[in-house]
């Protein structure tokens, strides 16, 4: 495991970012965080290629709120995620580093209120975080001005090229005519992606904390075989019925097949909840909260929620049915044993 070889109280950002670090209970800076933070601070244009669950967002964020706190508050930052929901945890993480230093950042998803998004975009922000789509609905509606920003950080890119953004990432890129930095950070390295990442990232600092695509040394992982005659919502029943089994997260192949996992799971006495594409943004909202509080004990999703959402000590990923390839494997599982923390991973085969 890497340890960093300073303190978050060691590092060359203002005191009142540290702070915040602190009472966080940060002691120490992951692996992406200590080897890209000066390159950040400098302005420079950065790759970062880390696993999930390795602390990619306080990477960006600590040393671009250090800059609008030190350099140029007018120097806007234009963060792109691909999931609503990674979009909420940036800006909450934002509020959090910045709490109390008179920065303010501004929210922009899909499936809320457009006219809302038009008004909060009217108050003054220095980072704007968002999901591609509405991004560029408020740019073609005249509400985001993307010749203000002159830091793009494009968060989970390959995510966002795997979801179909490549279009509306550069629209929005060729928009911003004043940028001069820009920081990409993918959780893999895609060579058929390396063509696009050229045309976005000049003179590139790269920081590689991974190699290929291998899963965090700290989950155990299982194949669970369901015999022939034997239902696997019943295996799955008998699992959440052990105490070790604590804050689990399945992931189903279906939004149907989500609905009726979680409904079977209600039926069987364990507190259980959805997430899946149909669902509206407040349901989910509520949804992973619950799971975040441990007000229910399992969490039923799609891979609408397998990038990017920082759920702590999740103990269980149960793969239902197994993803449709290794990069889907990885980072499903990788909603576990974040953070240092170990985690079990257990895929159910026929």
């Amino acid at each position: 495991m890497y340890r960093a070889g300073r303190l978050i109280s060691e590092l060359p950002v203002d005191g009142s970012i540290l702070y915040n670090l602190k009472r966080k209970g940060y002691e120490l800076p992951t692996e992406i965080q200590d080897k890209t933070l000066e390159a950040i601070l400098e302005g420079r244009n950065l790759i970062g290629l880390a696993q999930t669950g390795t602390g990619k967002t306080g990477a960006f964020l600590i040393p671009l709120i250090h800059n609008l706190l030190k350099k140029d508050a007018s120097k806007h930052v234009l963060v792109v995620s691909p999931t609503r929901e990674l979009a909420l945890q940036t800006d909450s993480e934002f509020r959090s580093i910045a709490s109390g230093l008179k920065l303010y950042s501004t929210c922009i998803i899909g499936g809320t209120s457009v006219r809302r998004d038009i008004e909060n975009l009217r108050r003054p922000g220095h980072i704007i975080i968002g999901t591609p789509g509405r991004l560029a609905d408020m740019v073609r509606q005249g509400a985001l001005d993307l010749r203000r920003f002159s830091v793009l950080v494009l968060d989970e890119f390959d995510r966002l090229l795997d979801m179909g953004f490549a279009p509306e990432i550069e629209r929005l890129v060729g928009g911003m005519s004043r940028r001069n930095q820009t920081v990409l950070f993918s959780a893999t390295e895609d060579k058929s992606q390396q063509r696009i990442i050229d045309g976005l990232v000049e003179n590139p600092y790269v920081v590689k904390v991974r190699t290929g695509n291998i899963s965090a040394a700290n989950i155990e992982q299982e194949i669970v075989s369901v015999k022939d005659g034997e239902k696997k919502i019943e295996v799955l029943l008998e699992m959440m019925r052990d105490d070790s089994f604590e804050k689990v997260l399945v992931f189903v192949d279906t939004k149907r097949g989500v609905s009726r996992i979680c409904r079977d799971l209600r039926r069987g006495g364990i507190t259980a909840d959805e997430i899946h594409g149909d669902k509206s943004q407040n349901y989910r909202v509520k949804a992973l909260e619950s799971f975040r509080n441990r007000k229910i004990k399992v969490l039923v999703a799609t891979d609408v929620a397998a990038r990017g959402l920082d759920i702590s000590q999740v103990s269980h990923v149960i793969n239902f049915q197994q993803p449709k390839d290794m990069e889907s494997y990885i980072h499903r599982i990788g909603r576990t044993g974040r953070a240092g923390a170990s985690g079990r991973a257990i895929t159910f085969v026929n």
